[in-house]
């Protein structure tokens, strides 16, 4: 259909429409003579002329309408309340050996050992049975509240380009240090995978930013993207969000703020299935020759981090949606680049000079933040998540169902060369130096049920075998992720909208019991909670925890 220029008509556009017009309304007689045929091809080509007129003139004005970028705020305030139980904990005399020089007997302490000392020495105590088990506490924090800020942008250059962005900021209330105190690895350092999702003083970041270039023309149509990714908030957290899907990556296996590209193609017309889709996606999780301590080095000790995968959608007709992801990152890092406050500092330093470092620990008594940064490429990951999921309005009513079941595979190829890890002979879920690939097992499952007042109410169970790795350190949760525990967490939420989709009330929990160690760190070979002894326990061990919340969102 014609579109009408809907600007202010010029003179001559004045002039042609009242002639144009003119010529509608004249009565029949007036053309008695010759001259009407000619009068009547000469308005048609008056019509023709507006036509063309109109076309040109609406460009320009939808192009200065829609080249501007359109924003949106999220606002979410959440108050928590956490509960630990049974936390384990090395006890204070086998911490304390580490801080005491090393006098090669069973008893004393490990400061200044070497390698070899360390570890005969760790040896003897076990085989004597020496070393204690972790002492087990209980842990509360009644009441904590945090601020999430988004600001969203977007905007349609034309019928082929477009932009997206993000910027968020994420705090808790009374605190905007930005550093947090490391109790539990990975988690407890900002890192450029999380700096946003997790709570990080009251900086404003770059969460996504990204232009999508796409060509309809064609039986398979295609998308090329560029920039920060949407890589976080995947599907299928968007029930519990109560929102649309936040991120590309199915969040059971990846949930993690990246750089990269991604090429999609629409496959539903070539093979006739419907929402049929392939995306191949690259990333960098990690570069090393660019602020870092081995950058620019003739030698250096750490290579990049590259991330391949694809996204498929089998089938998608707005109801029913099947969905694979694979992932792998070959050359995976013993960490990554960040900030933390470490409790200890161990160094490995050849102090008297006779060829062999020795080790030492240094007790981090002032607060004082540390930064860290991976020393070793340990070996390759890979993760692959089918995502199956329903609405049943149909059949039973406005009922939401979704499955995801995943594997990883880690294949260790080097001990850490972090003092620490090395003391411990750690790398890829491994420990004493043994490097043995290990494949790890994961079930999400979910439903959401209609309640009065046009509220949900969601239930969702998870559960992660032994030697379960994923990336998704940037799930918004305390705890840690629940979709990267080794063991099972169970979560229940009742969303009850205010004013529509601009302000709702959210109130929910979630339950975690761990069976291993480790959950969401890629170092050390996972042991069960129950059997952890205190040289598992340096860091604090999470058994079972509680996580309450009631939030309020608004969205405009």
């Amino acid at each position: 259909m014609m579109k009408l220029w809907t600007g202010k008509p010029g003179l001559l556009t004045g002039i042609v429409l009242g002639l144009f017009l003119a010529g509608l309304v004249l009565p029949p007689g007036i053309f008695a003579d010759e001259s009407t045929e000619a009068l009547k091809i000469q308005v048609e080509e008056l019509k023709e002329l507006v036509e063309e007129m109109g076309e040109r003139l609406n460009k320009p004005e939808v192009h200065s309408a829609t080249d501007k970028v359109a924003l949106g705020v999220e606002l979410k305030t959440t108050a928590w309340s956490l509960h630990y139980e049974d936390t384990r904990v090395a006890p204070p005399a086998m911490v304390g050996a580490f801080f005491v020089p090393y006098d090669g007997t069973p008893t004393g302490g490990f400061n200044g050992a070497t390698l070899q000392q360390f570890q005969q020495a760790m040896a003897n105590m076990a085989m004597g049975g020496m070393i204690p088990p972790a002492d087990t506490y209980d842990a509360d924090n009644d009441l904590i509240y945090t601020t999430k800020f988004r600001l969203n942008m977007n905007a349609k250059v034309n019928d082929n380009l477009s932009f997206t962005g993000r910027m968020a900021a994420y705090k808790v209330w009374g605190d905007s240090s930005g550093v947090n105190f490391n109790n539990n690895g990975m988690s407890d350092v900002t890192l450029d995978g999380t700096s946003v999702s997790r709570p990080h003083g009251d900086t404003i970041h770059l969460e996504r930013a990204y232009f999508n270039y796409k060509n309809d023309i064609g039986v398979v149509p295609y998308n090329f993207s560029l920039g920060r990714r949407p890589s976080t908030d995947g599907p299928p957290l968007e029930y519990a969000a109560n929102s649309l899907e936040g991120g590309s990556p199915l969040a059971s296996i990846i949930n993690w703020q990246f750089d990269g590209a991604s090429l999609n193609f629409g496959l539903e017309e070539a093979i006739g299935i419907p929402g049929a889709s392939l995306k191949l996606c690259y990333g960098v999780g990690f570069e090393s020759d660019y602020g870092n301590s081995g950058s620019l080095s003739s030698n250096p000790q750490v290579d990049d981090v590259q991330l391949y995968g694809f996204i498929s959608n089998f089938y998608d007709d707005d109801v029913t949606k099947v969905t694979l992801n694979y992932a792998y990152a070959p050359g995976l890092t013993d960490g990554f680049t960040g900030t933390t406050v470490m409790p200890f500092i161990v160094s490995a330093e050849d102090q008297n000079q006779d060829g062999t470092d020795e080790y030492y620990f240094t007790q981090n008594t002032g607060g004082f933040i540390s930064r860290v940064e991976p020393s070793t490429n340990i070996g390759d990951w890979q993760a692959a998540s089918l995502l199956f999921r329903t609405n049943l309005e149909e059949s039973v009513g406005d009922v939401d169902l979704f499955l995801a079941t995943s594997w990883s595979h880690t294949d260790p190829s080097k001990i850490s060369g972090n003092p620490f890890y090395t003391l411990m002979g750690q790398g890829l879920l491994s420990s004493n130096g043994e490097l043995e690939s290990h494949d790890g097992y994961s079930v999400y499952a979910g439903c959401v049920l209609p309640m009065p007042l046009e509220a949900k109410l969601g239930l969702e169970y998870n559960w992660g075998s032994k030697y379960w790795f994923n990336f998704t350190g940037a799930e918004d949760s305390f705890t840690g992720s629940k979709l990267a525990t080794r063991g099972h967490v169970v979560e229940t939420y009742y969303i009850q909208p205010i004013m529509g989709d601009n302000l709702s009330v959210t109130v929910g929990g979630r339950y975690y019991d761990y069976e291993y160690t480790g959950s969401g760190n890629p170092l050390g070979e996972p042991v069960k909670v129950s059997e952890a002894m205190a040289t598992d326990a340096l860091f604090p061990v999470l058994d079972k925890a509680w996580e309450l919340y009631v939030s309020a969102t608004m969205k405009f």
